[in-house]
Formats: structure tokens, sequence, C-alpha cells
């Protein structure tokens, strides 16, 4: 595993993608930038003007730009591989943007944690905000599934939610209370999958609403955001323990623990090589090779 420092220590490493230019391009949370690492781990930063504005979960989106949330100003921002940042205001700076993700349809689709909505964004700017029919719902995350449709995390709602391109929502209760669920991707197997930082799971649901649940050894470790990889394993990151977790394909739960104290890993992202990126709170971005991943941690890791 290797660390690279990204920033000083407070300005809060969070959302974390690989960008069309091979650049891992990460968001810092507290300080109010973009970053990206480059391969030789060069370091580049681009402030957003607006110190307390939070960008939060970052993605790439059709255009070929890096598109964010921005929780605290109530924004969508767009940054080009070249440093070019622009921004798009939402209804209120209350509605506290959060995940963000490409839609099937050409836009980005993102949700407002504090209005219990999800909204979608062309290119060129144009908004549309769908309500959700959970009160205090608090959606997180969200991901472009396999159906043509999205799905979000309800964090607060213990439930996963669908919602149709036309702004139709379906809401799938999950089976055990408290999970409150923060981070879903598409999994290369058809479903969509979550990890539940309440309930110390990992999560896998069918388009039809059929859940099926991983519980982690170390139930305690908060697990944050996860992604798939094309091989069929899904990788998360847990906050409170420190460690990067992955769930293989057979069902077996494994982990790498980040060297040193207090990394609070939260974004996580497998680049187009095999490997491994995640964004640690203490101000670096970890990377598991893809050799490394490739190796498989053992199930004792978890624990």
């Amino acid at each position: 595993m290797e660390l690279f420092d990204v920033a000083e220590r407070g300005a809060g490493p969070y959302g974390i993608t690989v960008g069309p230019d091979g650049g891992v391009w990460f968001t810092l949370v507290h300080a109010g930038e973009i970053g990206r690492l480059a391969a030789d781990g060069t370091v580049r930063r681009f402030a957003l003007g607006r110190p307390r504005c939070g960008p939060s979960v970052i993605t790439t989106g059709p255009d070929g730009a890096l598109w964010f949330a921005e929780m605290n100003a109530g924004r969508i921002g767009r940054i080009t591989v070249d440093g070019q940042a622009a921004s798009f205001a939402l209804s209120g700076p209350g509605v506290g943007p959060g995940g963000i993700t490409t839609g099937p349809d050409g836009a980005l689709w993102f949700t407002e944690v504090n209005a219990d909505l999800v909204g979608r964004i062309t290119v060129d700017g144009e908004v549309t905000e769908y309500p959700l029919p959970s009160a205090g719902a608090f959606p997180a995350m969200i991901t472009a599934g396999p159906d043509g449709a999205l799905w979000c995390a309800l964090n607060q709602a213990d439930a996963v939610a669908r919602v149709a391109v036309d702004g139709t929502v379906t809401v799938h209760r999950l089976p055990t209370e408290g999970t409150a669920p923060v981070g879903i991707t598409a999994g290369a197997d058809g479903a969509l999958w979550y990890v539940g930082i309440g309930g110390g799971l990992v999560g896998r649901i069918t388009v039809d609403g059929r859940v099926t649940e991983y519980p982690l050894a170390d139930r305690a470790a908060r697990p944050h955001a996860i992604t798939a990889a094309p091989d069929g394993r899904l990788w998360f990151t847990e906050w409170a323990a420190g460690r990067i977790g992955v769930l293989e394909p057979d069902g077996r739960l494994g982990g790498y623990p980040l060297p040193g104290p207090a990394a609070e890993p939260h974004g996580i992202a497998v680049g187009p090589d095999g490997a491994v990126y995640a964004a640690l709170e203490r101000g670096q971005i970890a990377r598991l090779t893809a050799a490394e991943a490739a190796e498989g941690a053992p199930p004792a890791a978890q624990g």
C-alpha cells in the first residue's frame, strides 16, 4: 500500500474518482478545494473561491469534466481537467447536495440531503428537482443502476430508493433497523450494493428489491463508501476502523488496515488498471496497486 500526502491535516479529503485524464481527482471538503493526484505523486489543488462550500462527492461527467456537490453552498460544481471551475446554484443554500453520479440520460443526478430531494442537472446547468416520499430520509450517495434508473441510499429511513428518469420514486425498506446506508454502487452482477454505516454491514439489493446482507466482523467499523470493480469485488471504506474493506464475489469479507492513526477513510474508487484509491481525512490518498488488490485480503484482517 502506498500513501500520498495531498493536503494538510484539516483540509479533509473526502470524495474521490479517477478522471478521464488518468488523474485521481478528490474533494477537500473543509478547505473548499478540488485536488488532482498524478501517477508520479504530483498534487495540484484548485480553490473554488468559496472556502466553506463543502465539496463532497465527485464524479466524471458525460462531458469529460469532473462534477461535484457543494454541500454547504447549495451548488453543483464542475471543473475541467485543466482546472477551470464553474458552479450552478440550486433552489437554496440549505438543501445540502451530497451524492452525485452520471445518469443514463446524459445528465448528472444528485441528492439533496437536507431537502429530501433528488436532482438532475444537464451539462449546461438546467436543474430539475424531484421530491422523495419520506420526510427526513437524508438521501446520501446515488448511483446509476443497471435498469436505467438512479438508486440512492436513504440514510435516516433505513431504505434504498429507486428514482426513474421521469422522477417516479420507489422506496425499498431494508431489513435491519439502524442500517443507516450511505454509500451505494452498481455491481458487476447486475445488482446494487450499499454499505450501512450504522449497521456495520454490506448489503445487496436486486432491481426488484430483494436484499441480502453481509455483516462485517467488526460491526462498529462504520463503513462509509463503496465501489465496484469489474472483477466482481466490492471495495469499501471502514471509516471508524481505519481499513479498506473488500467483499469477494464468493461472499468472503477481508480488509486492509491503513497504516498510522486517525486515517478516517471516506471516498473510494477503482482505477482502470485495477488499483484502489481511498481518500483519508488526515490529508492523504491511499493506493492499493492492482497486484495487491488481486492478491485478496485474508478474512483475519477484518476482525
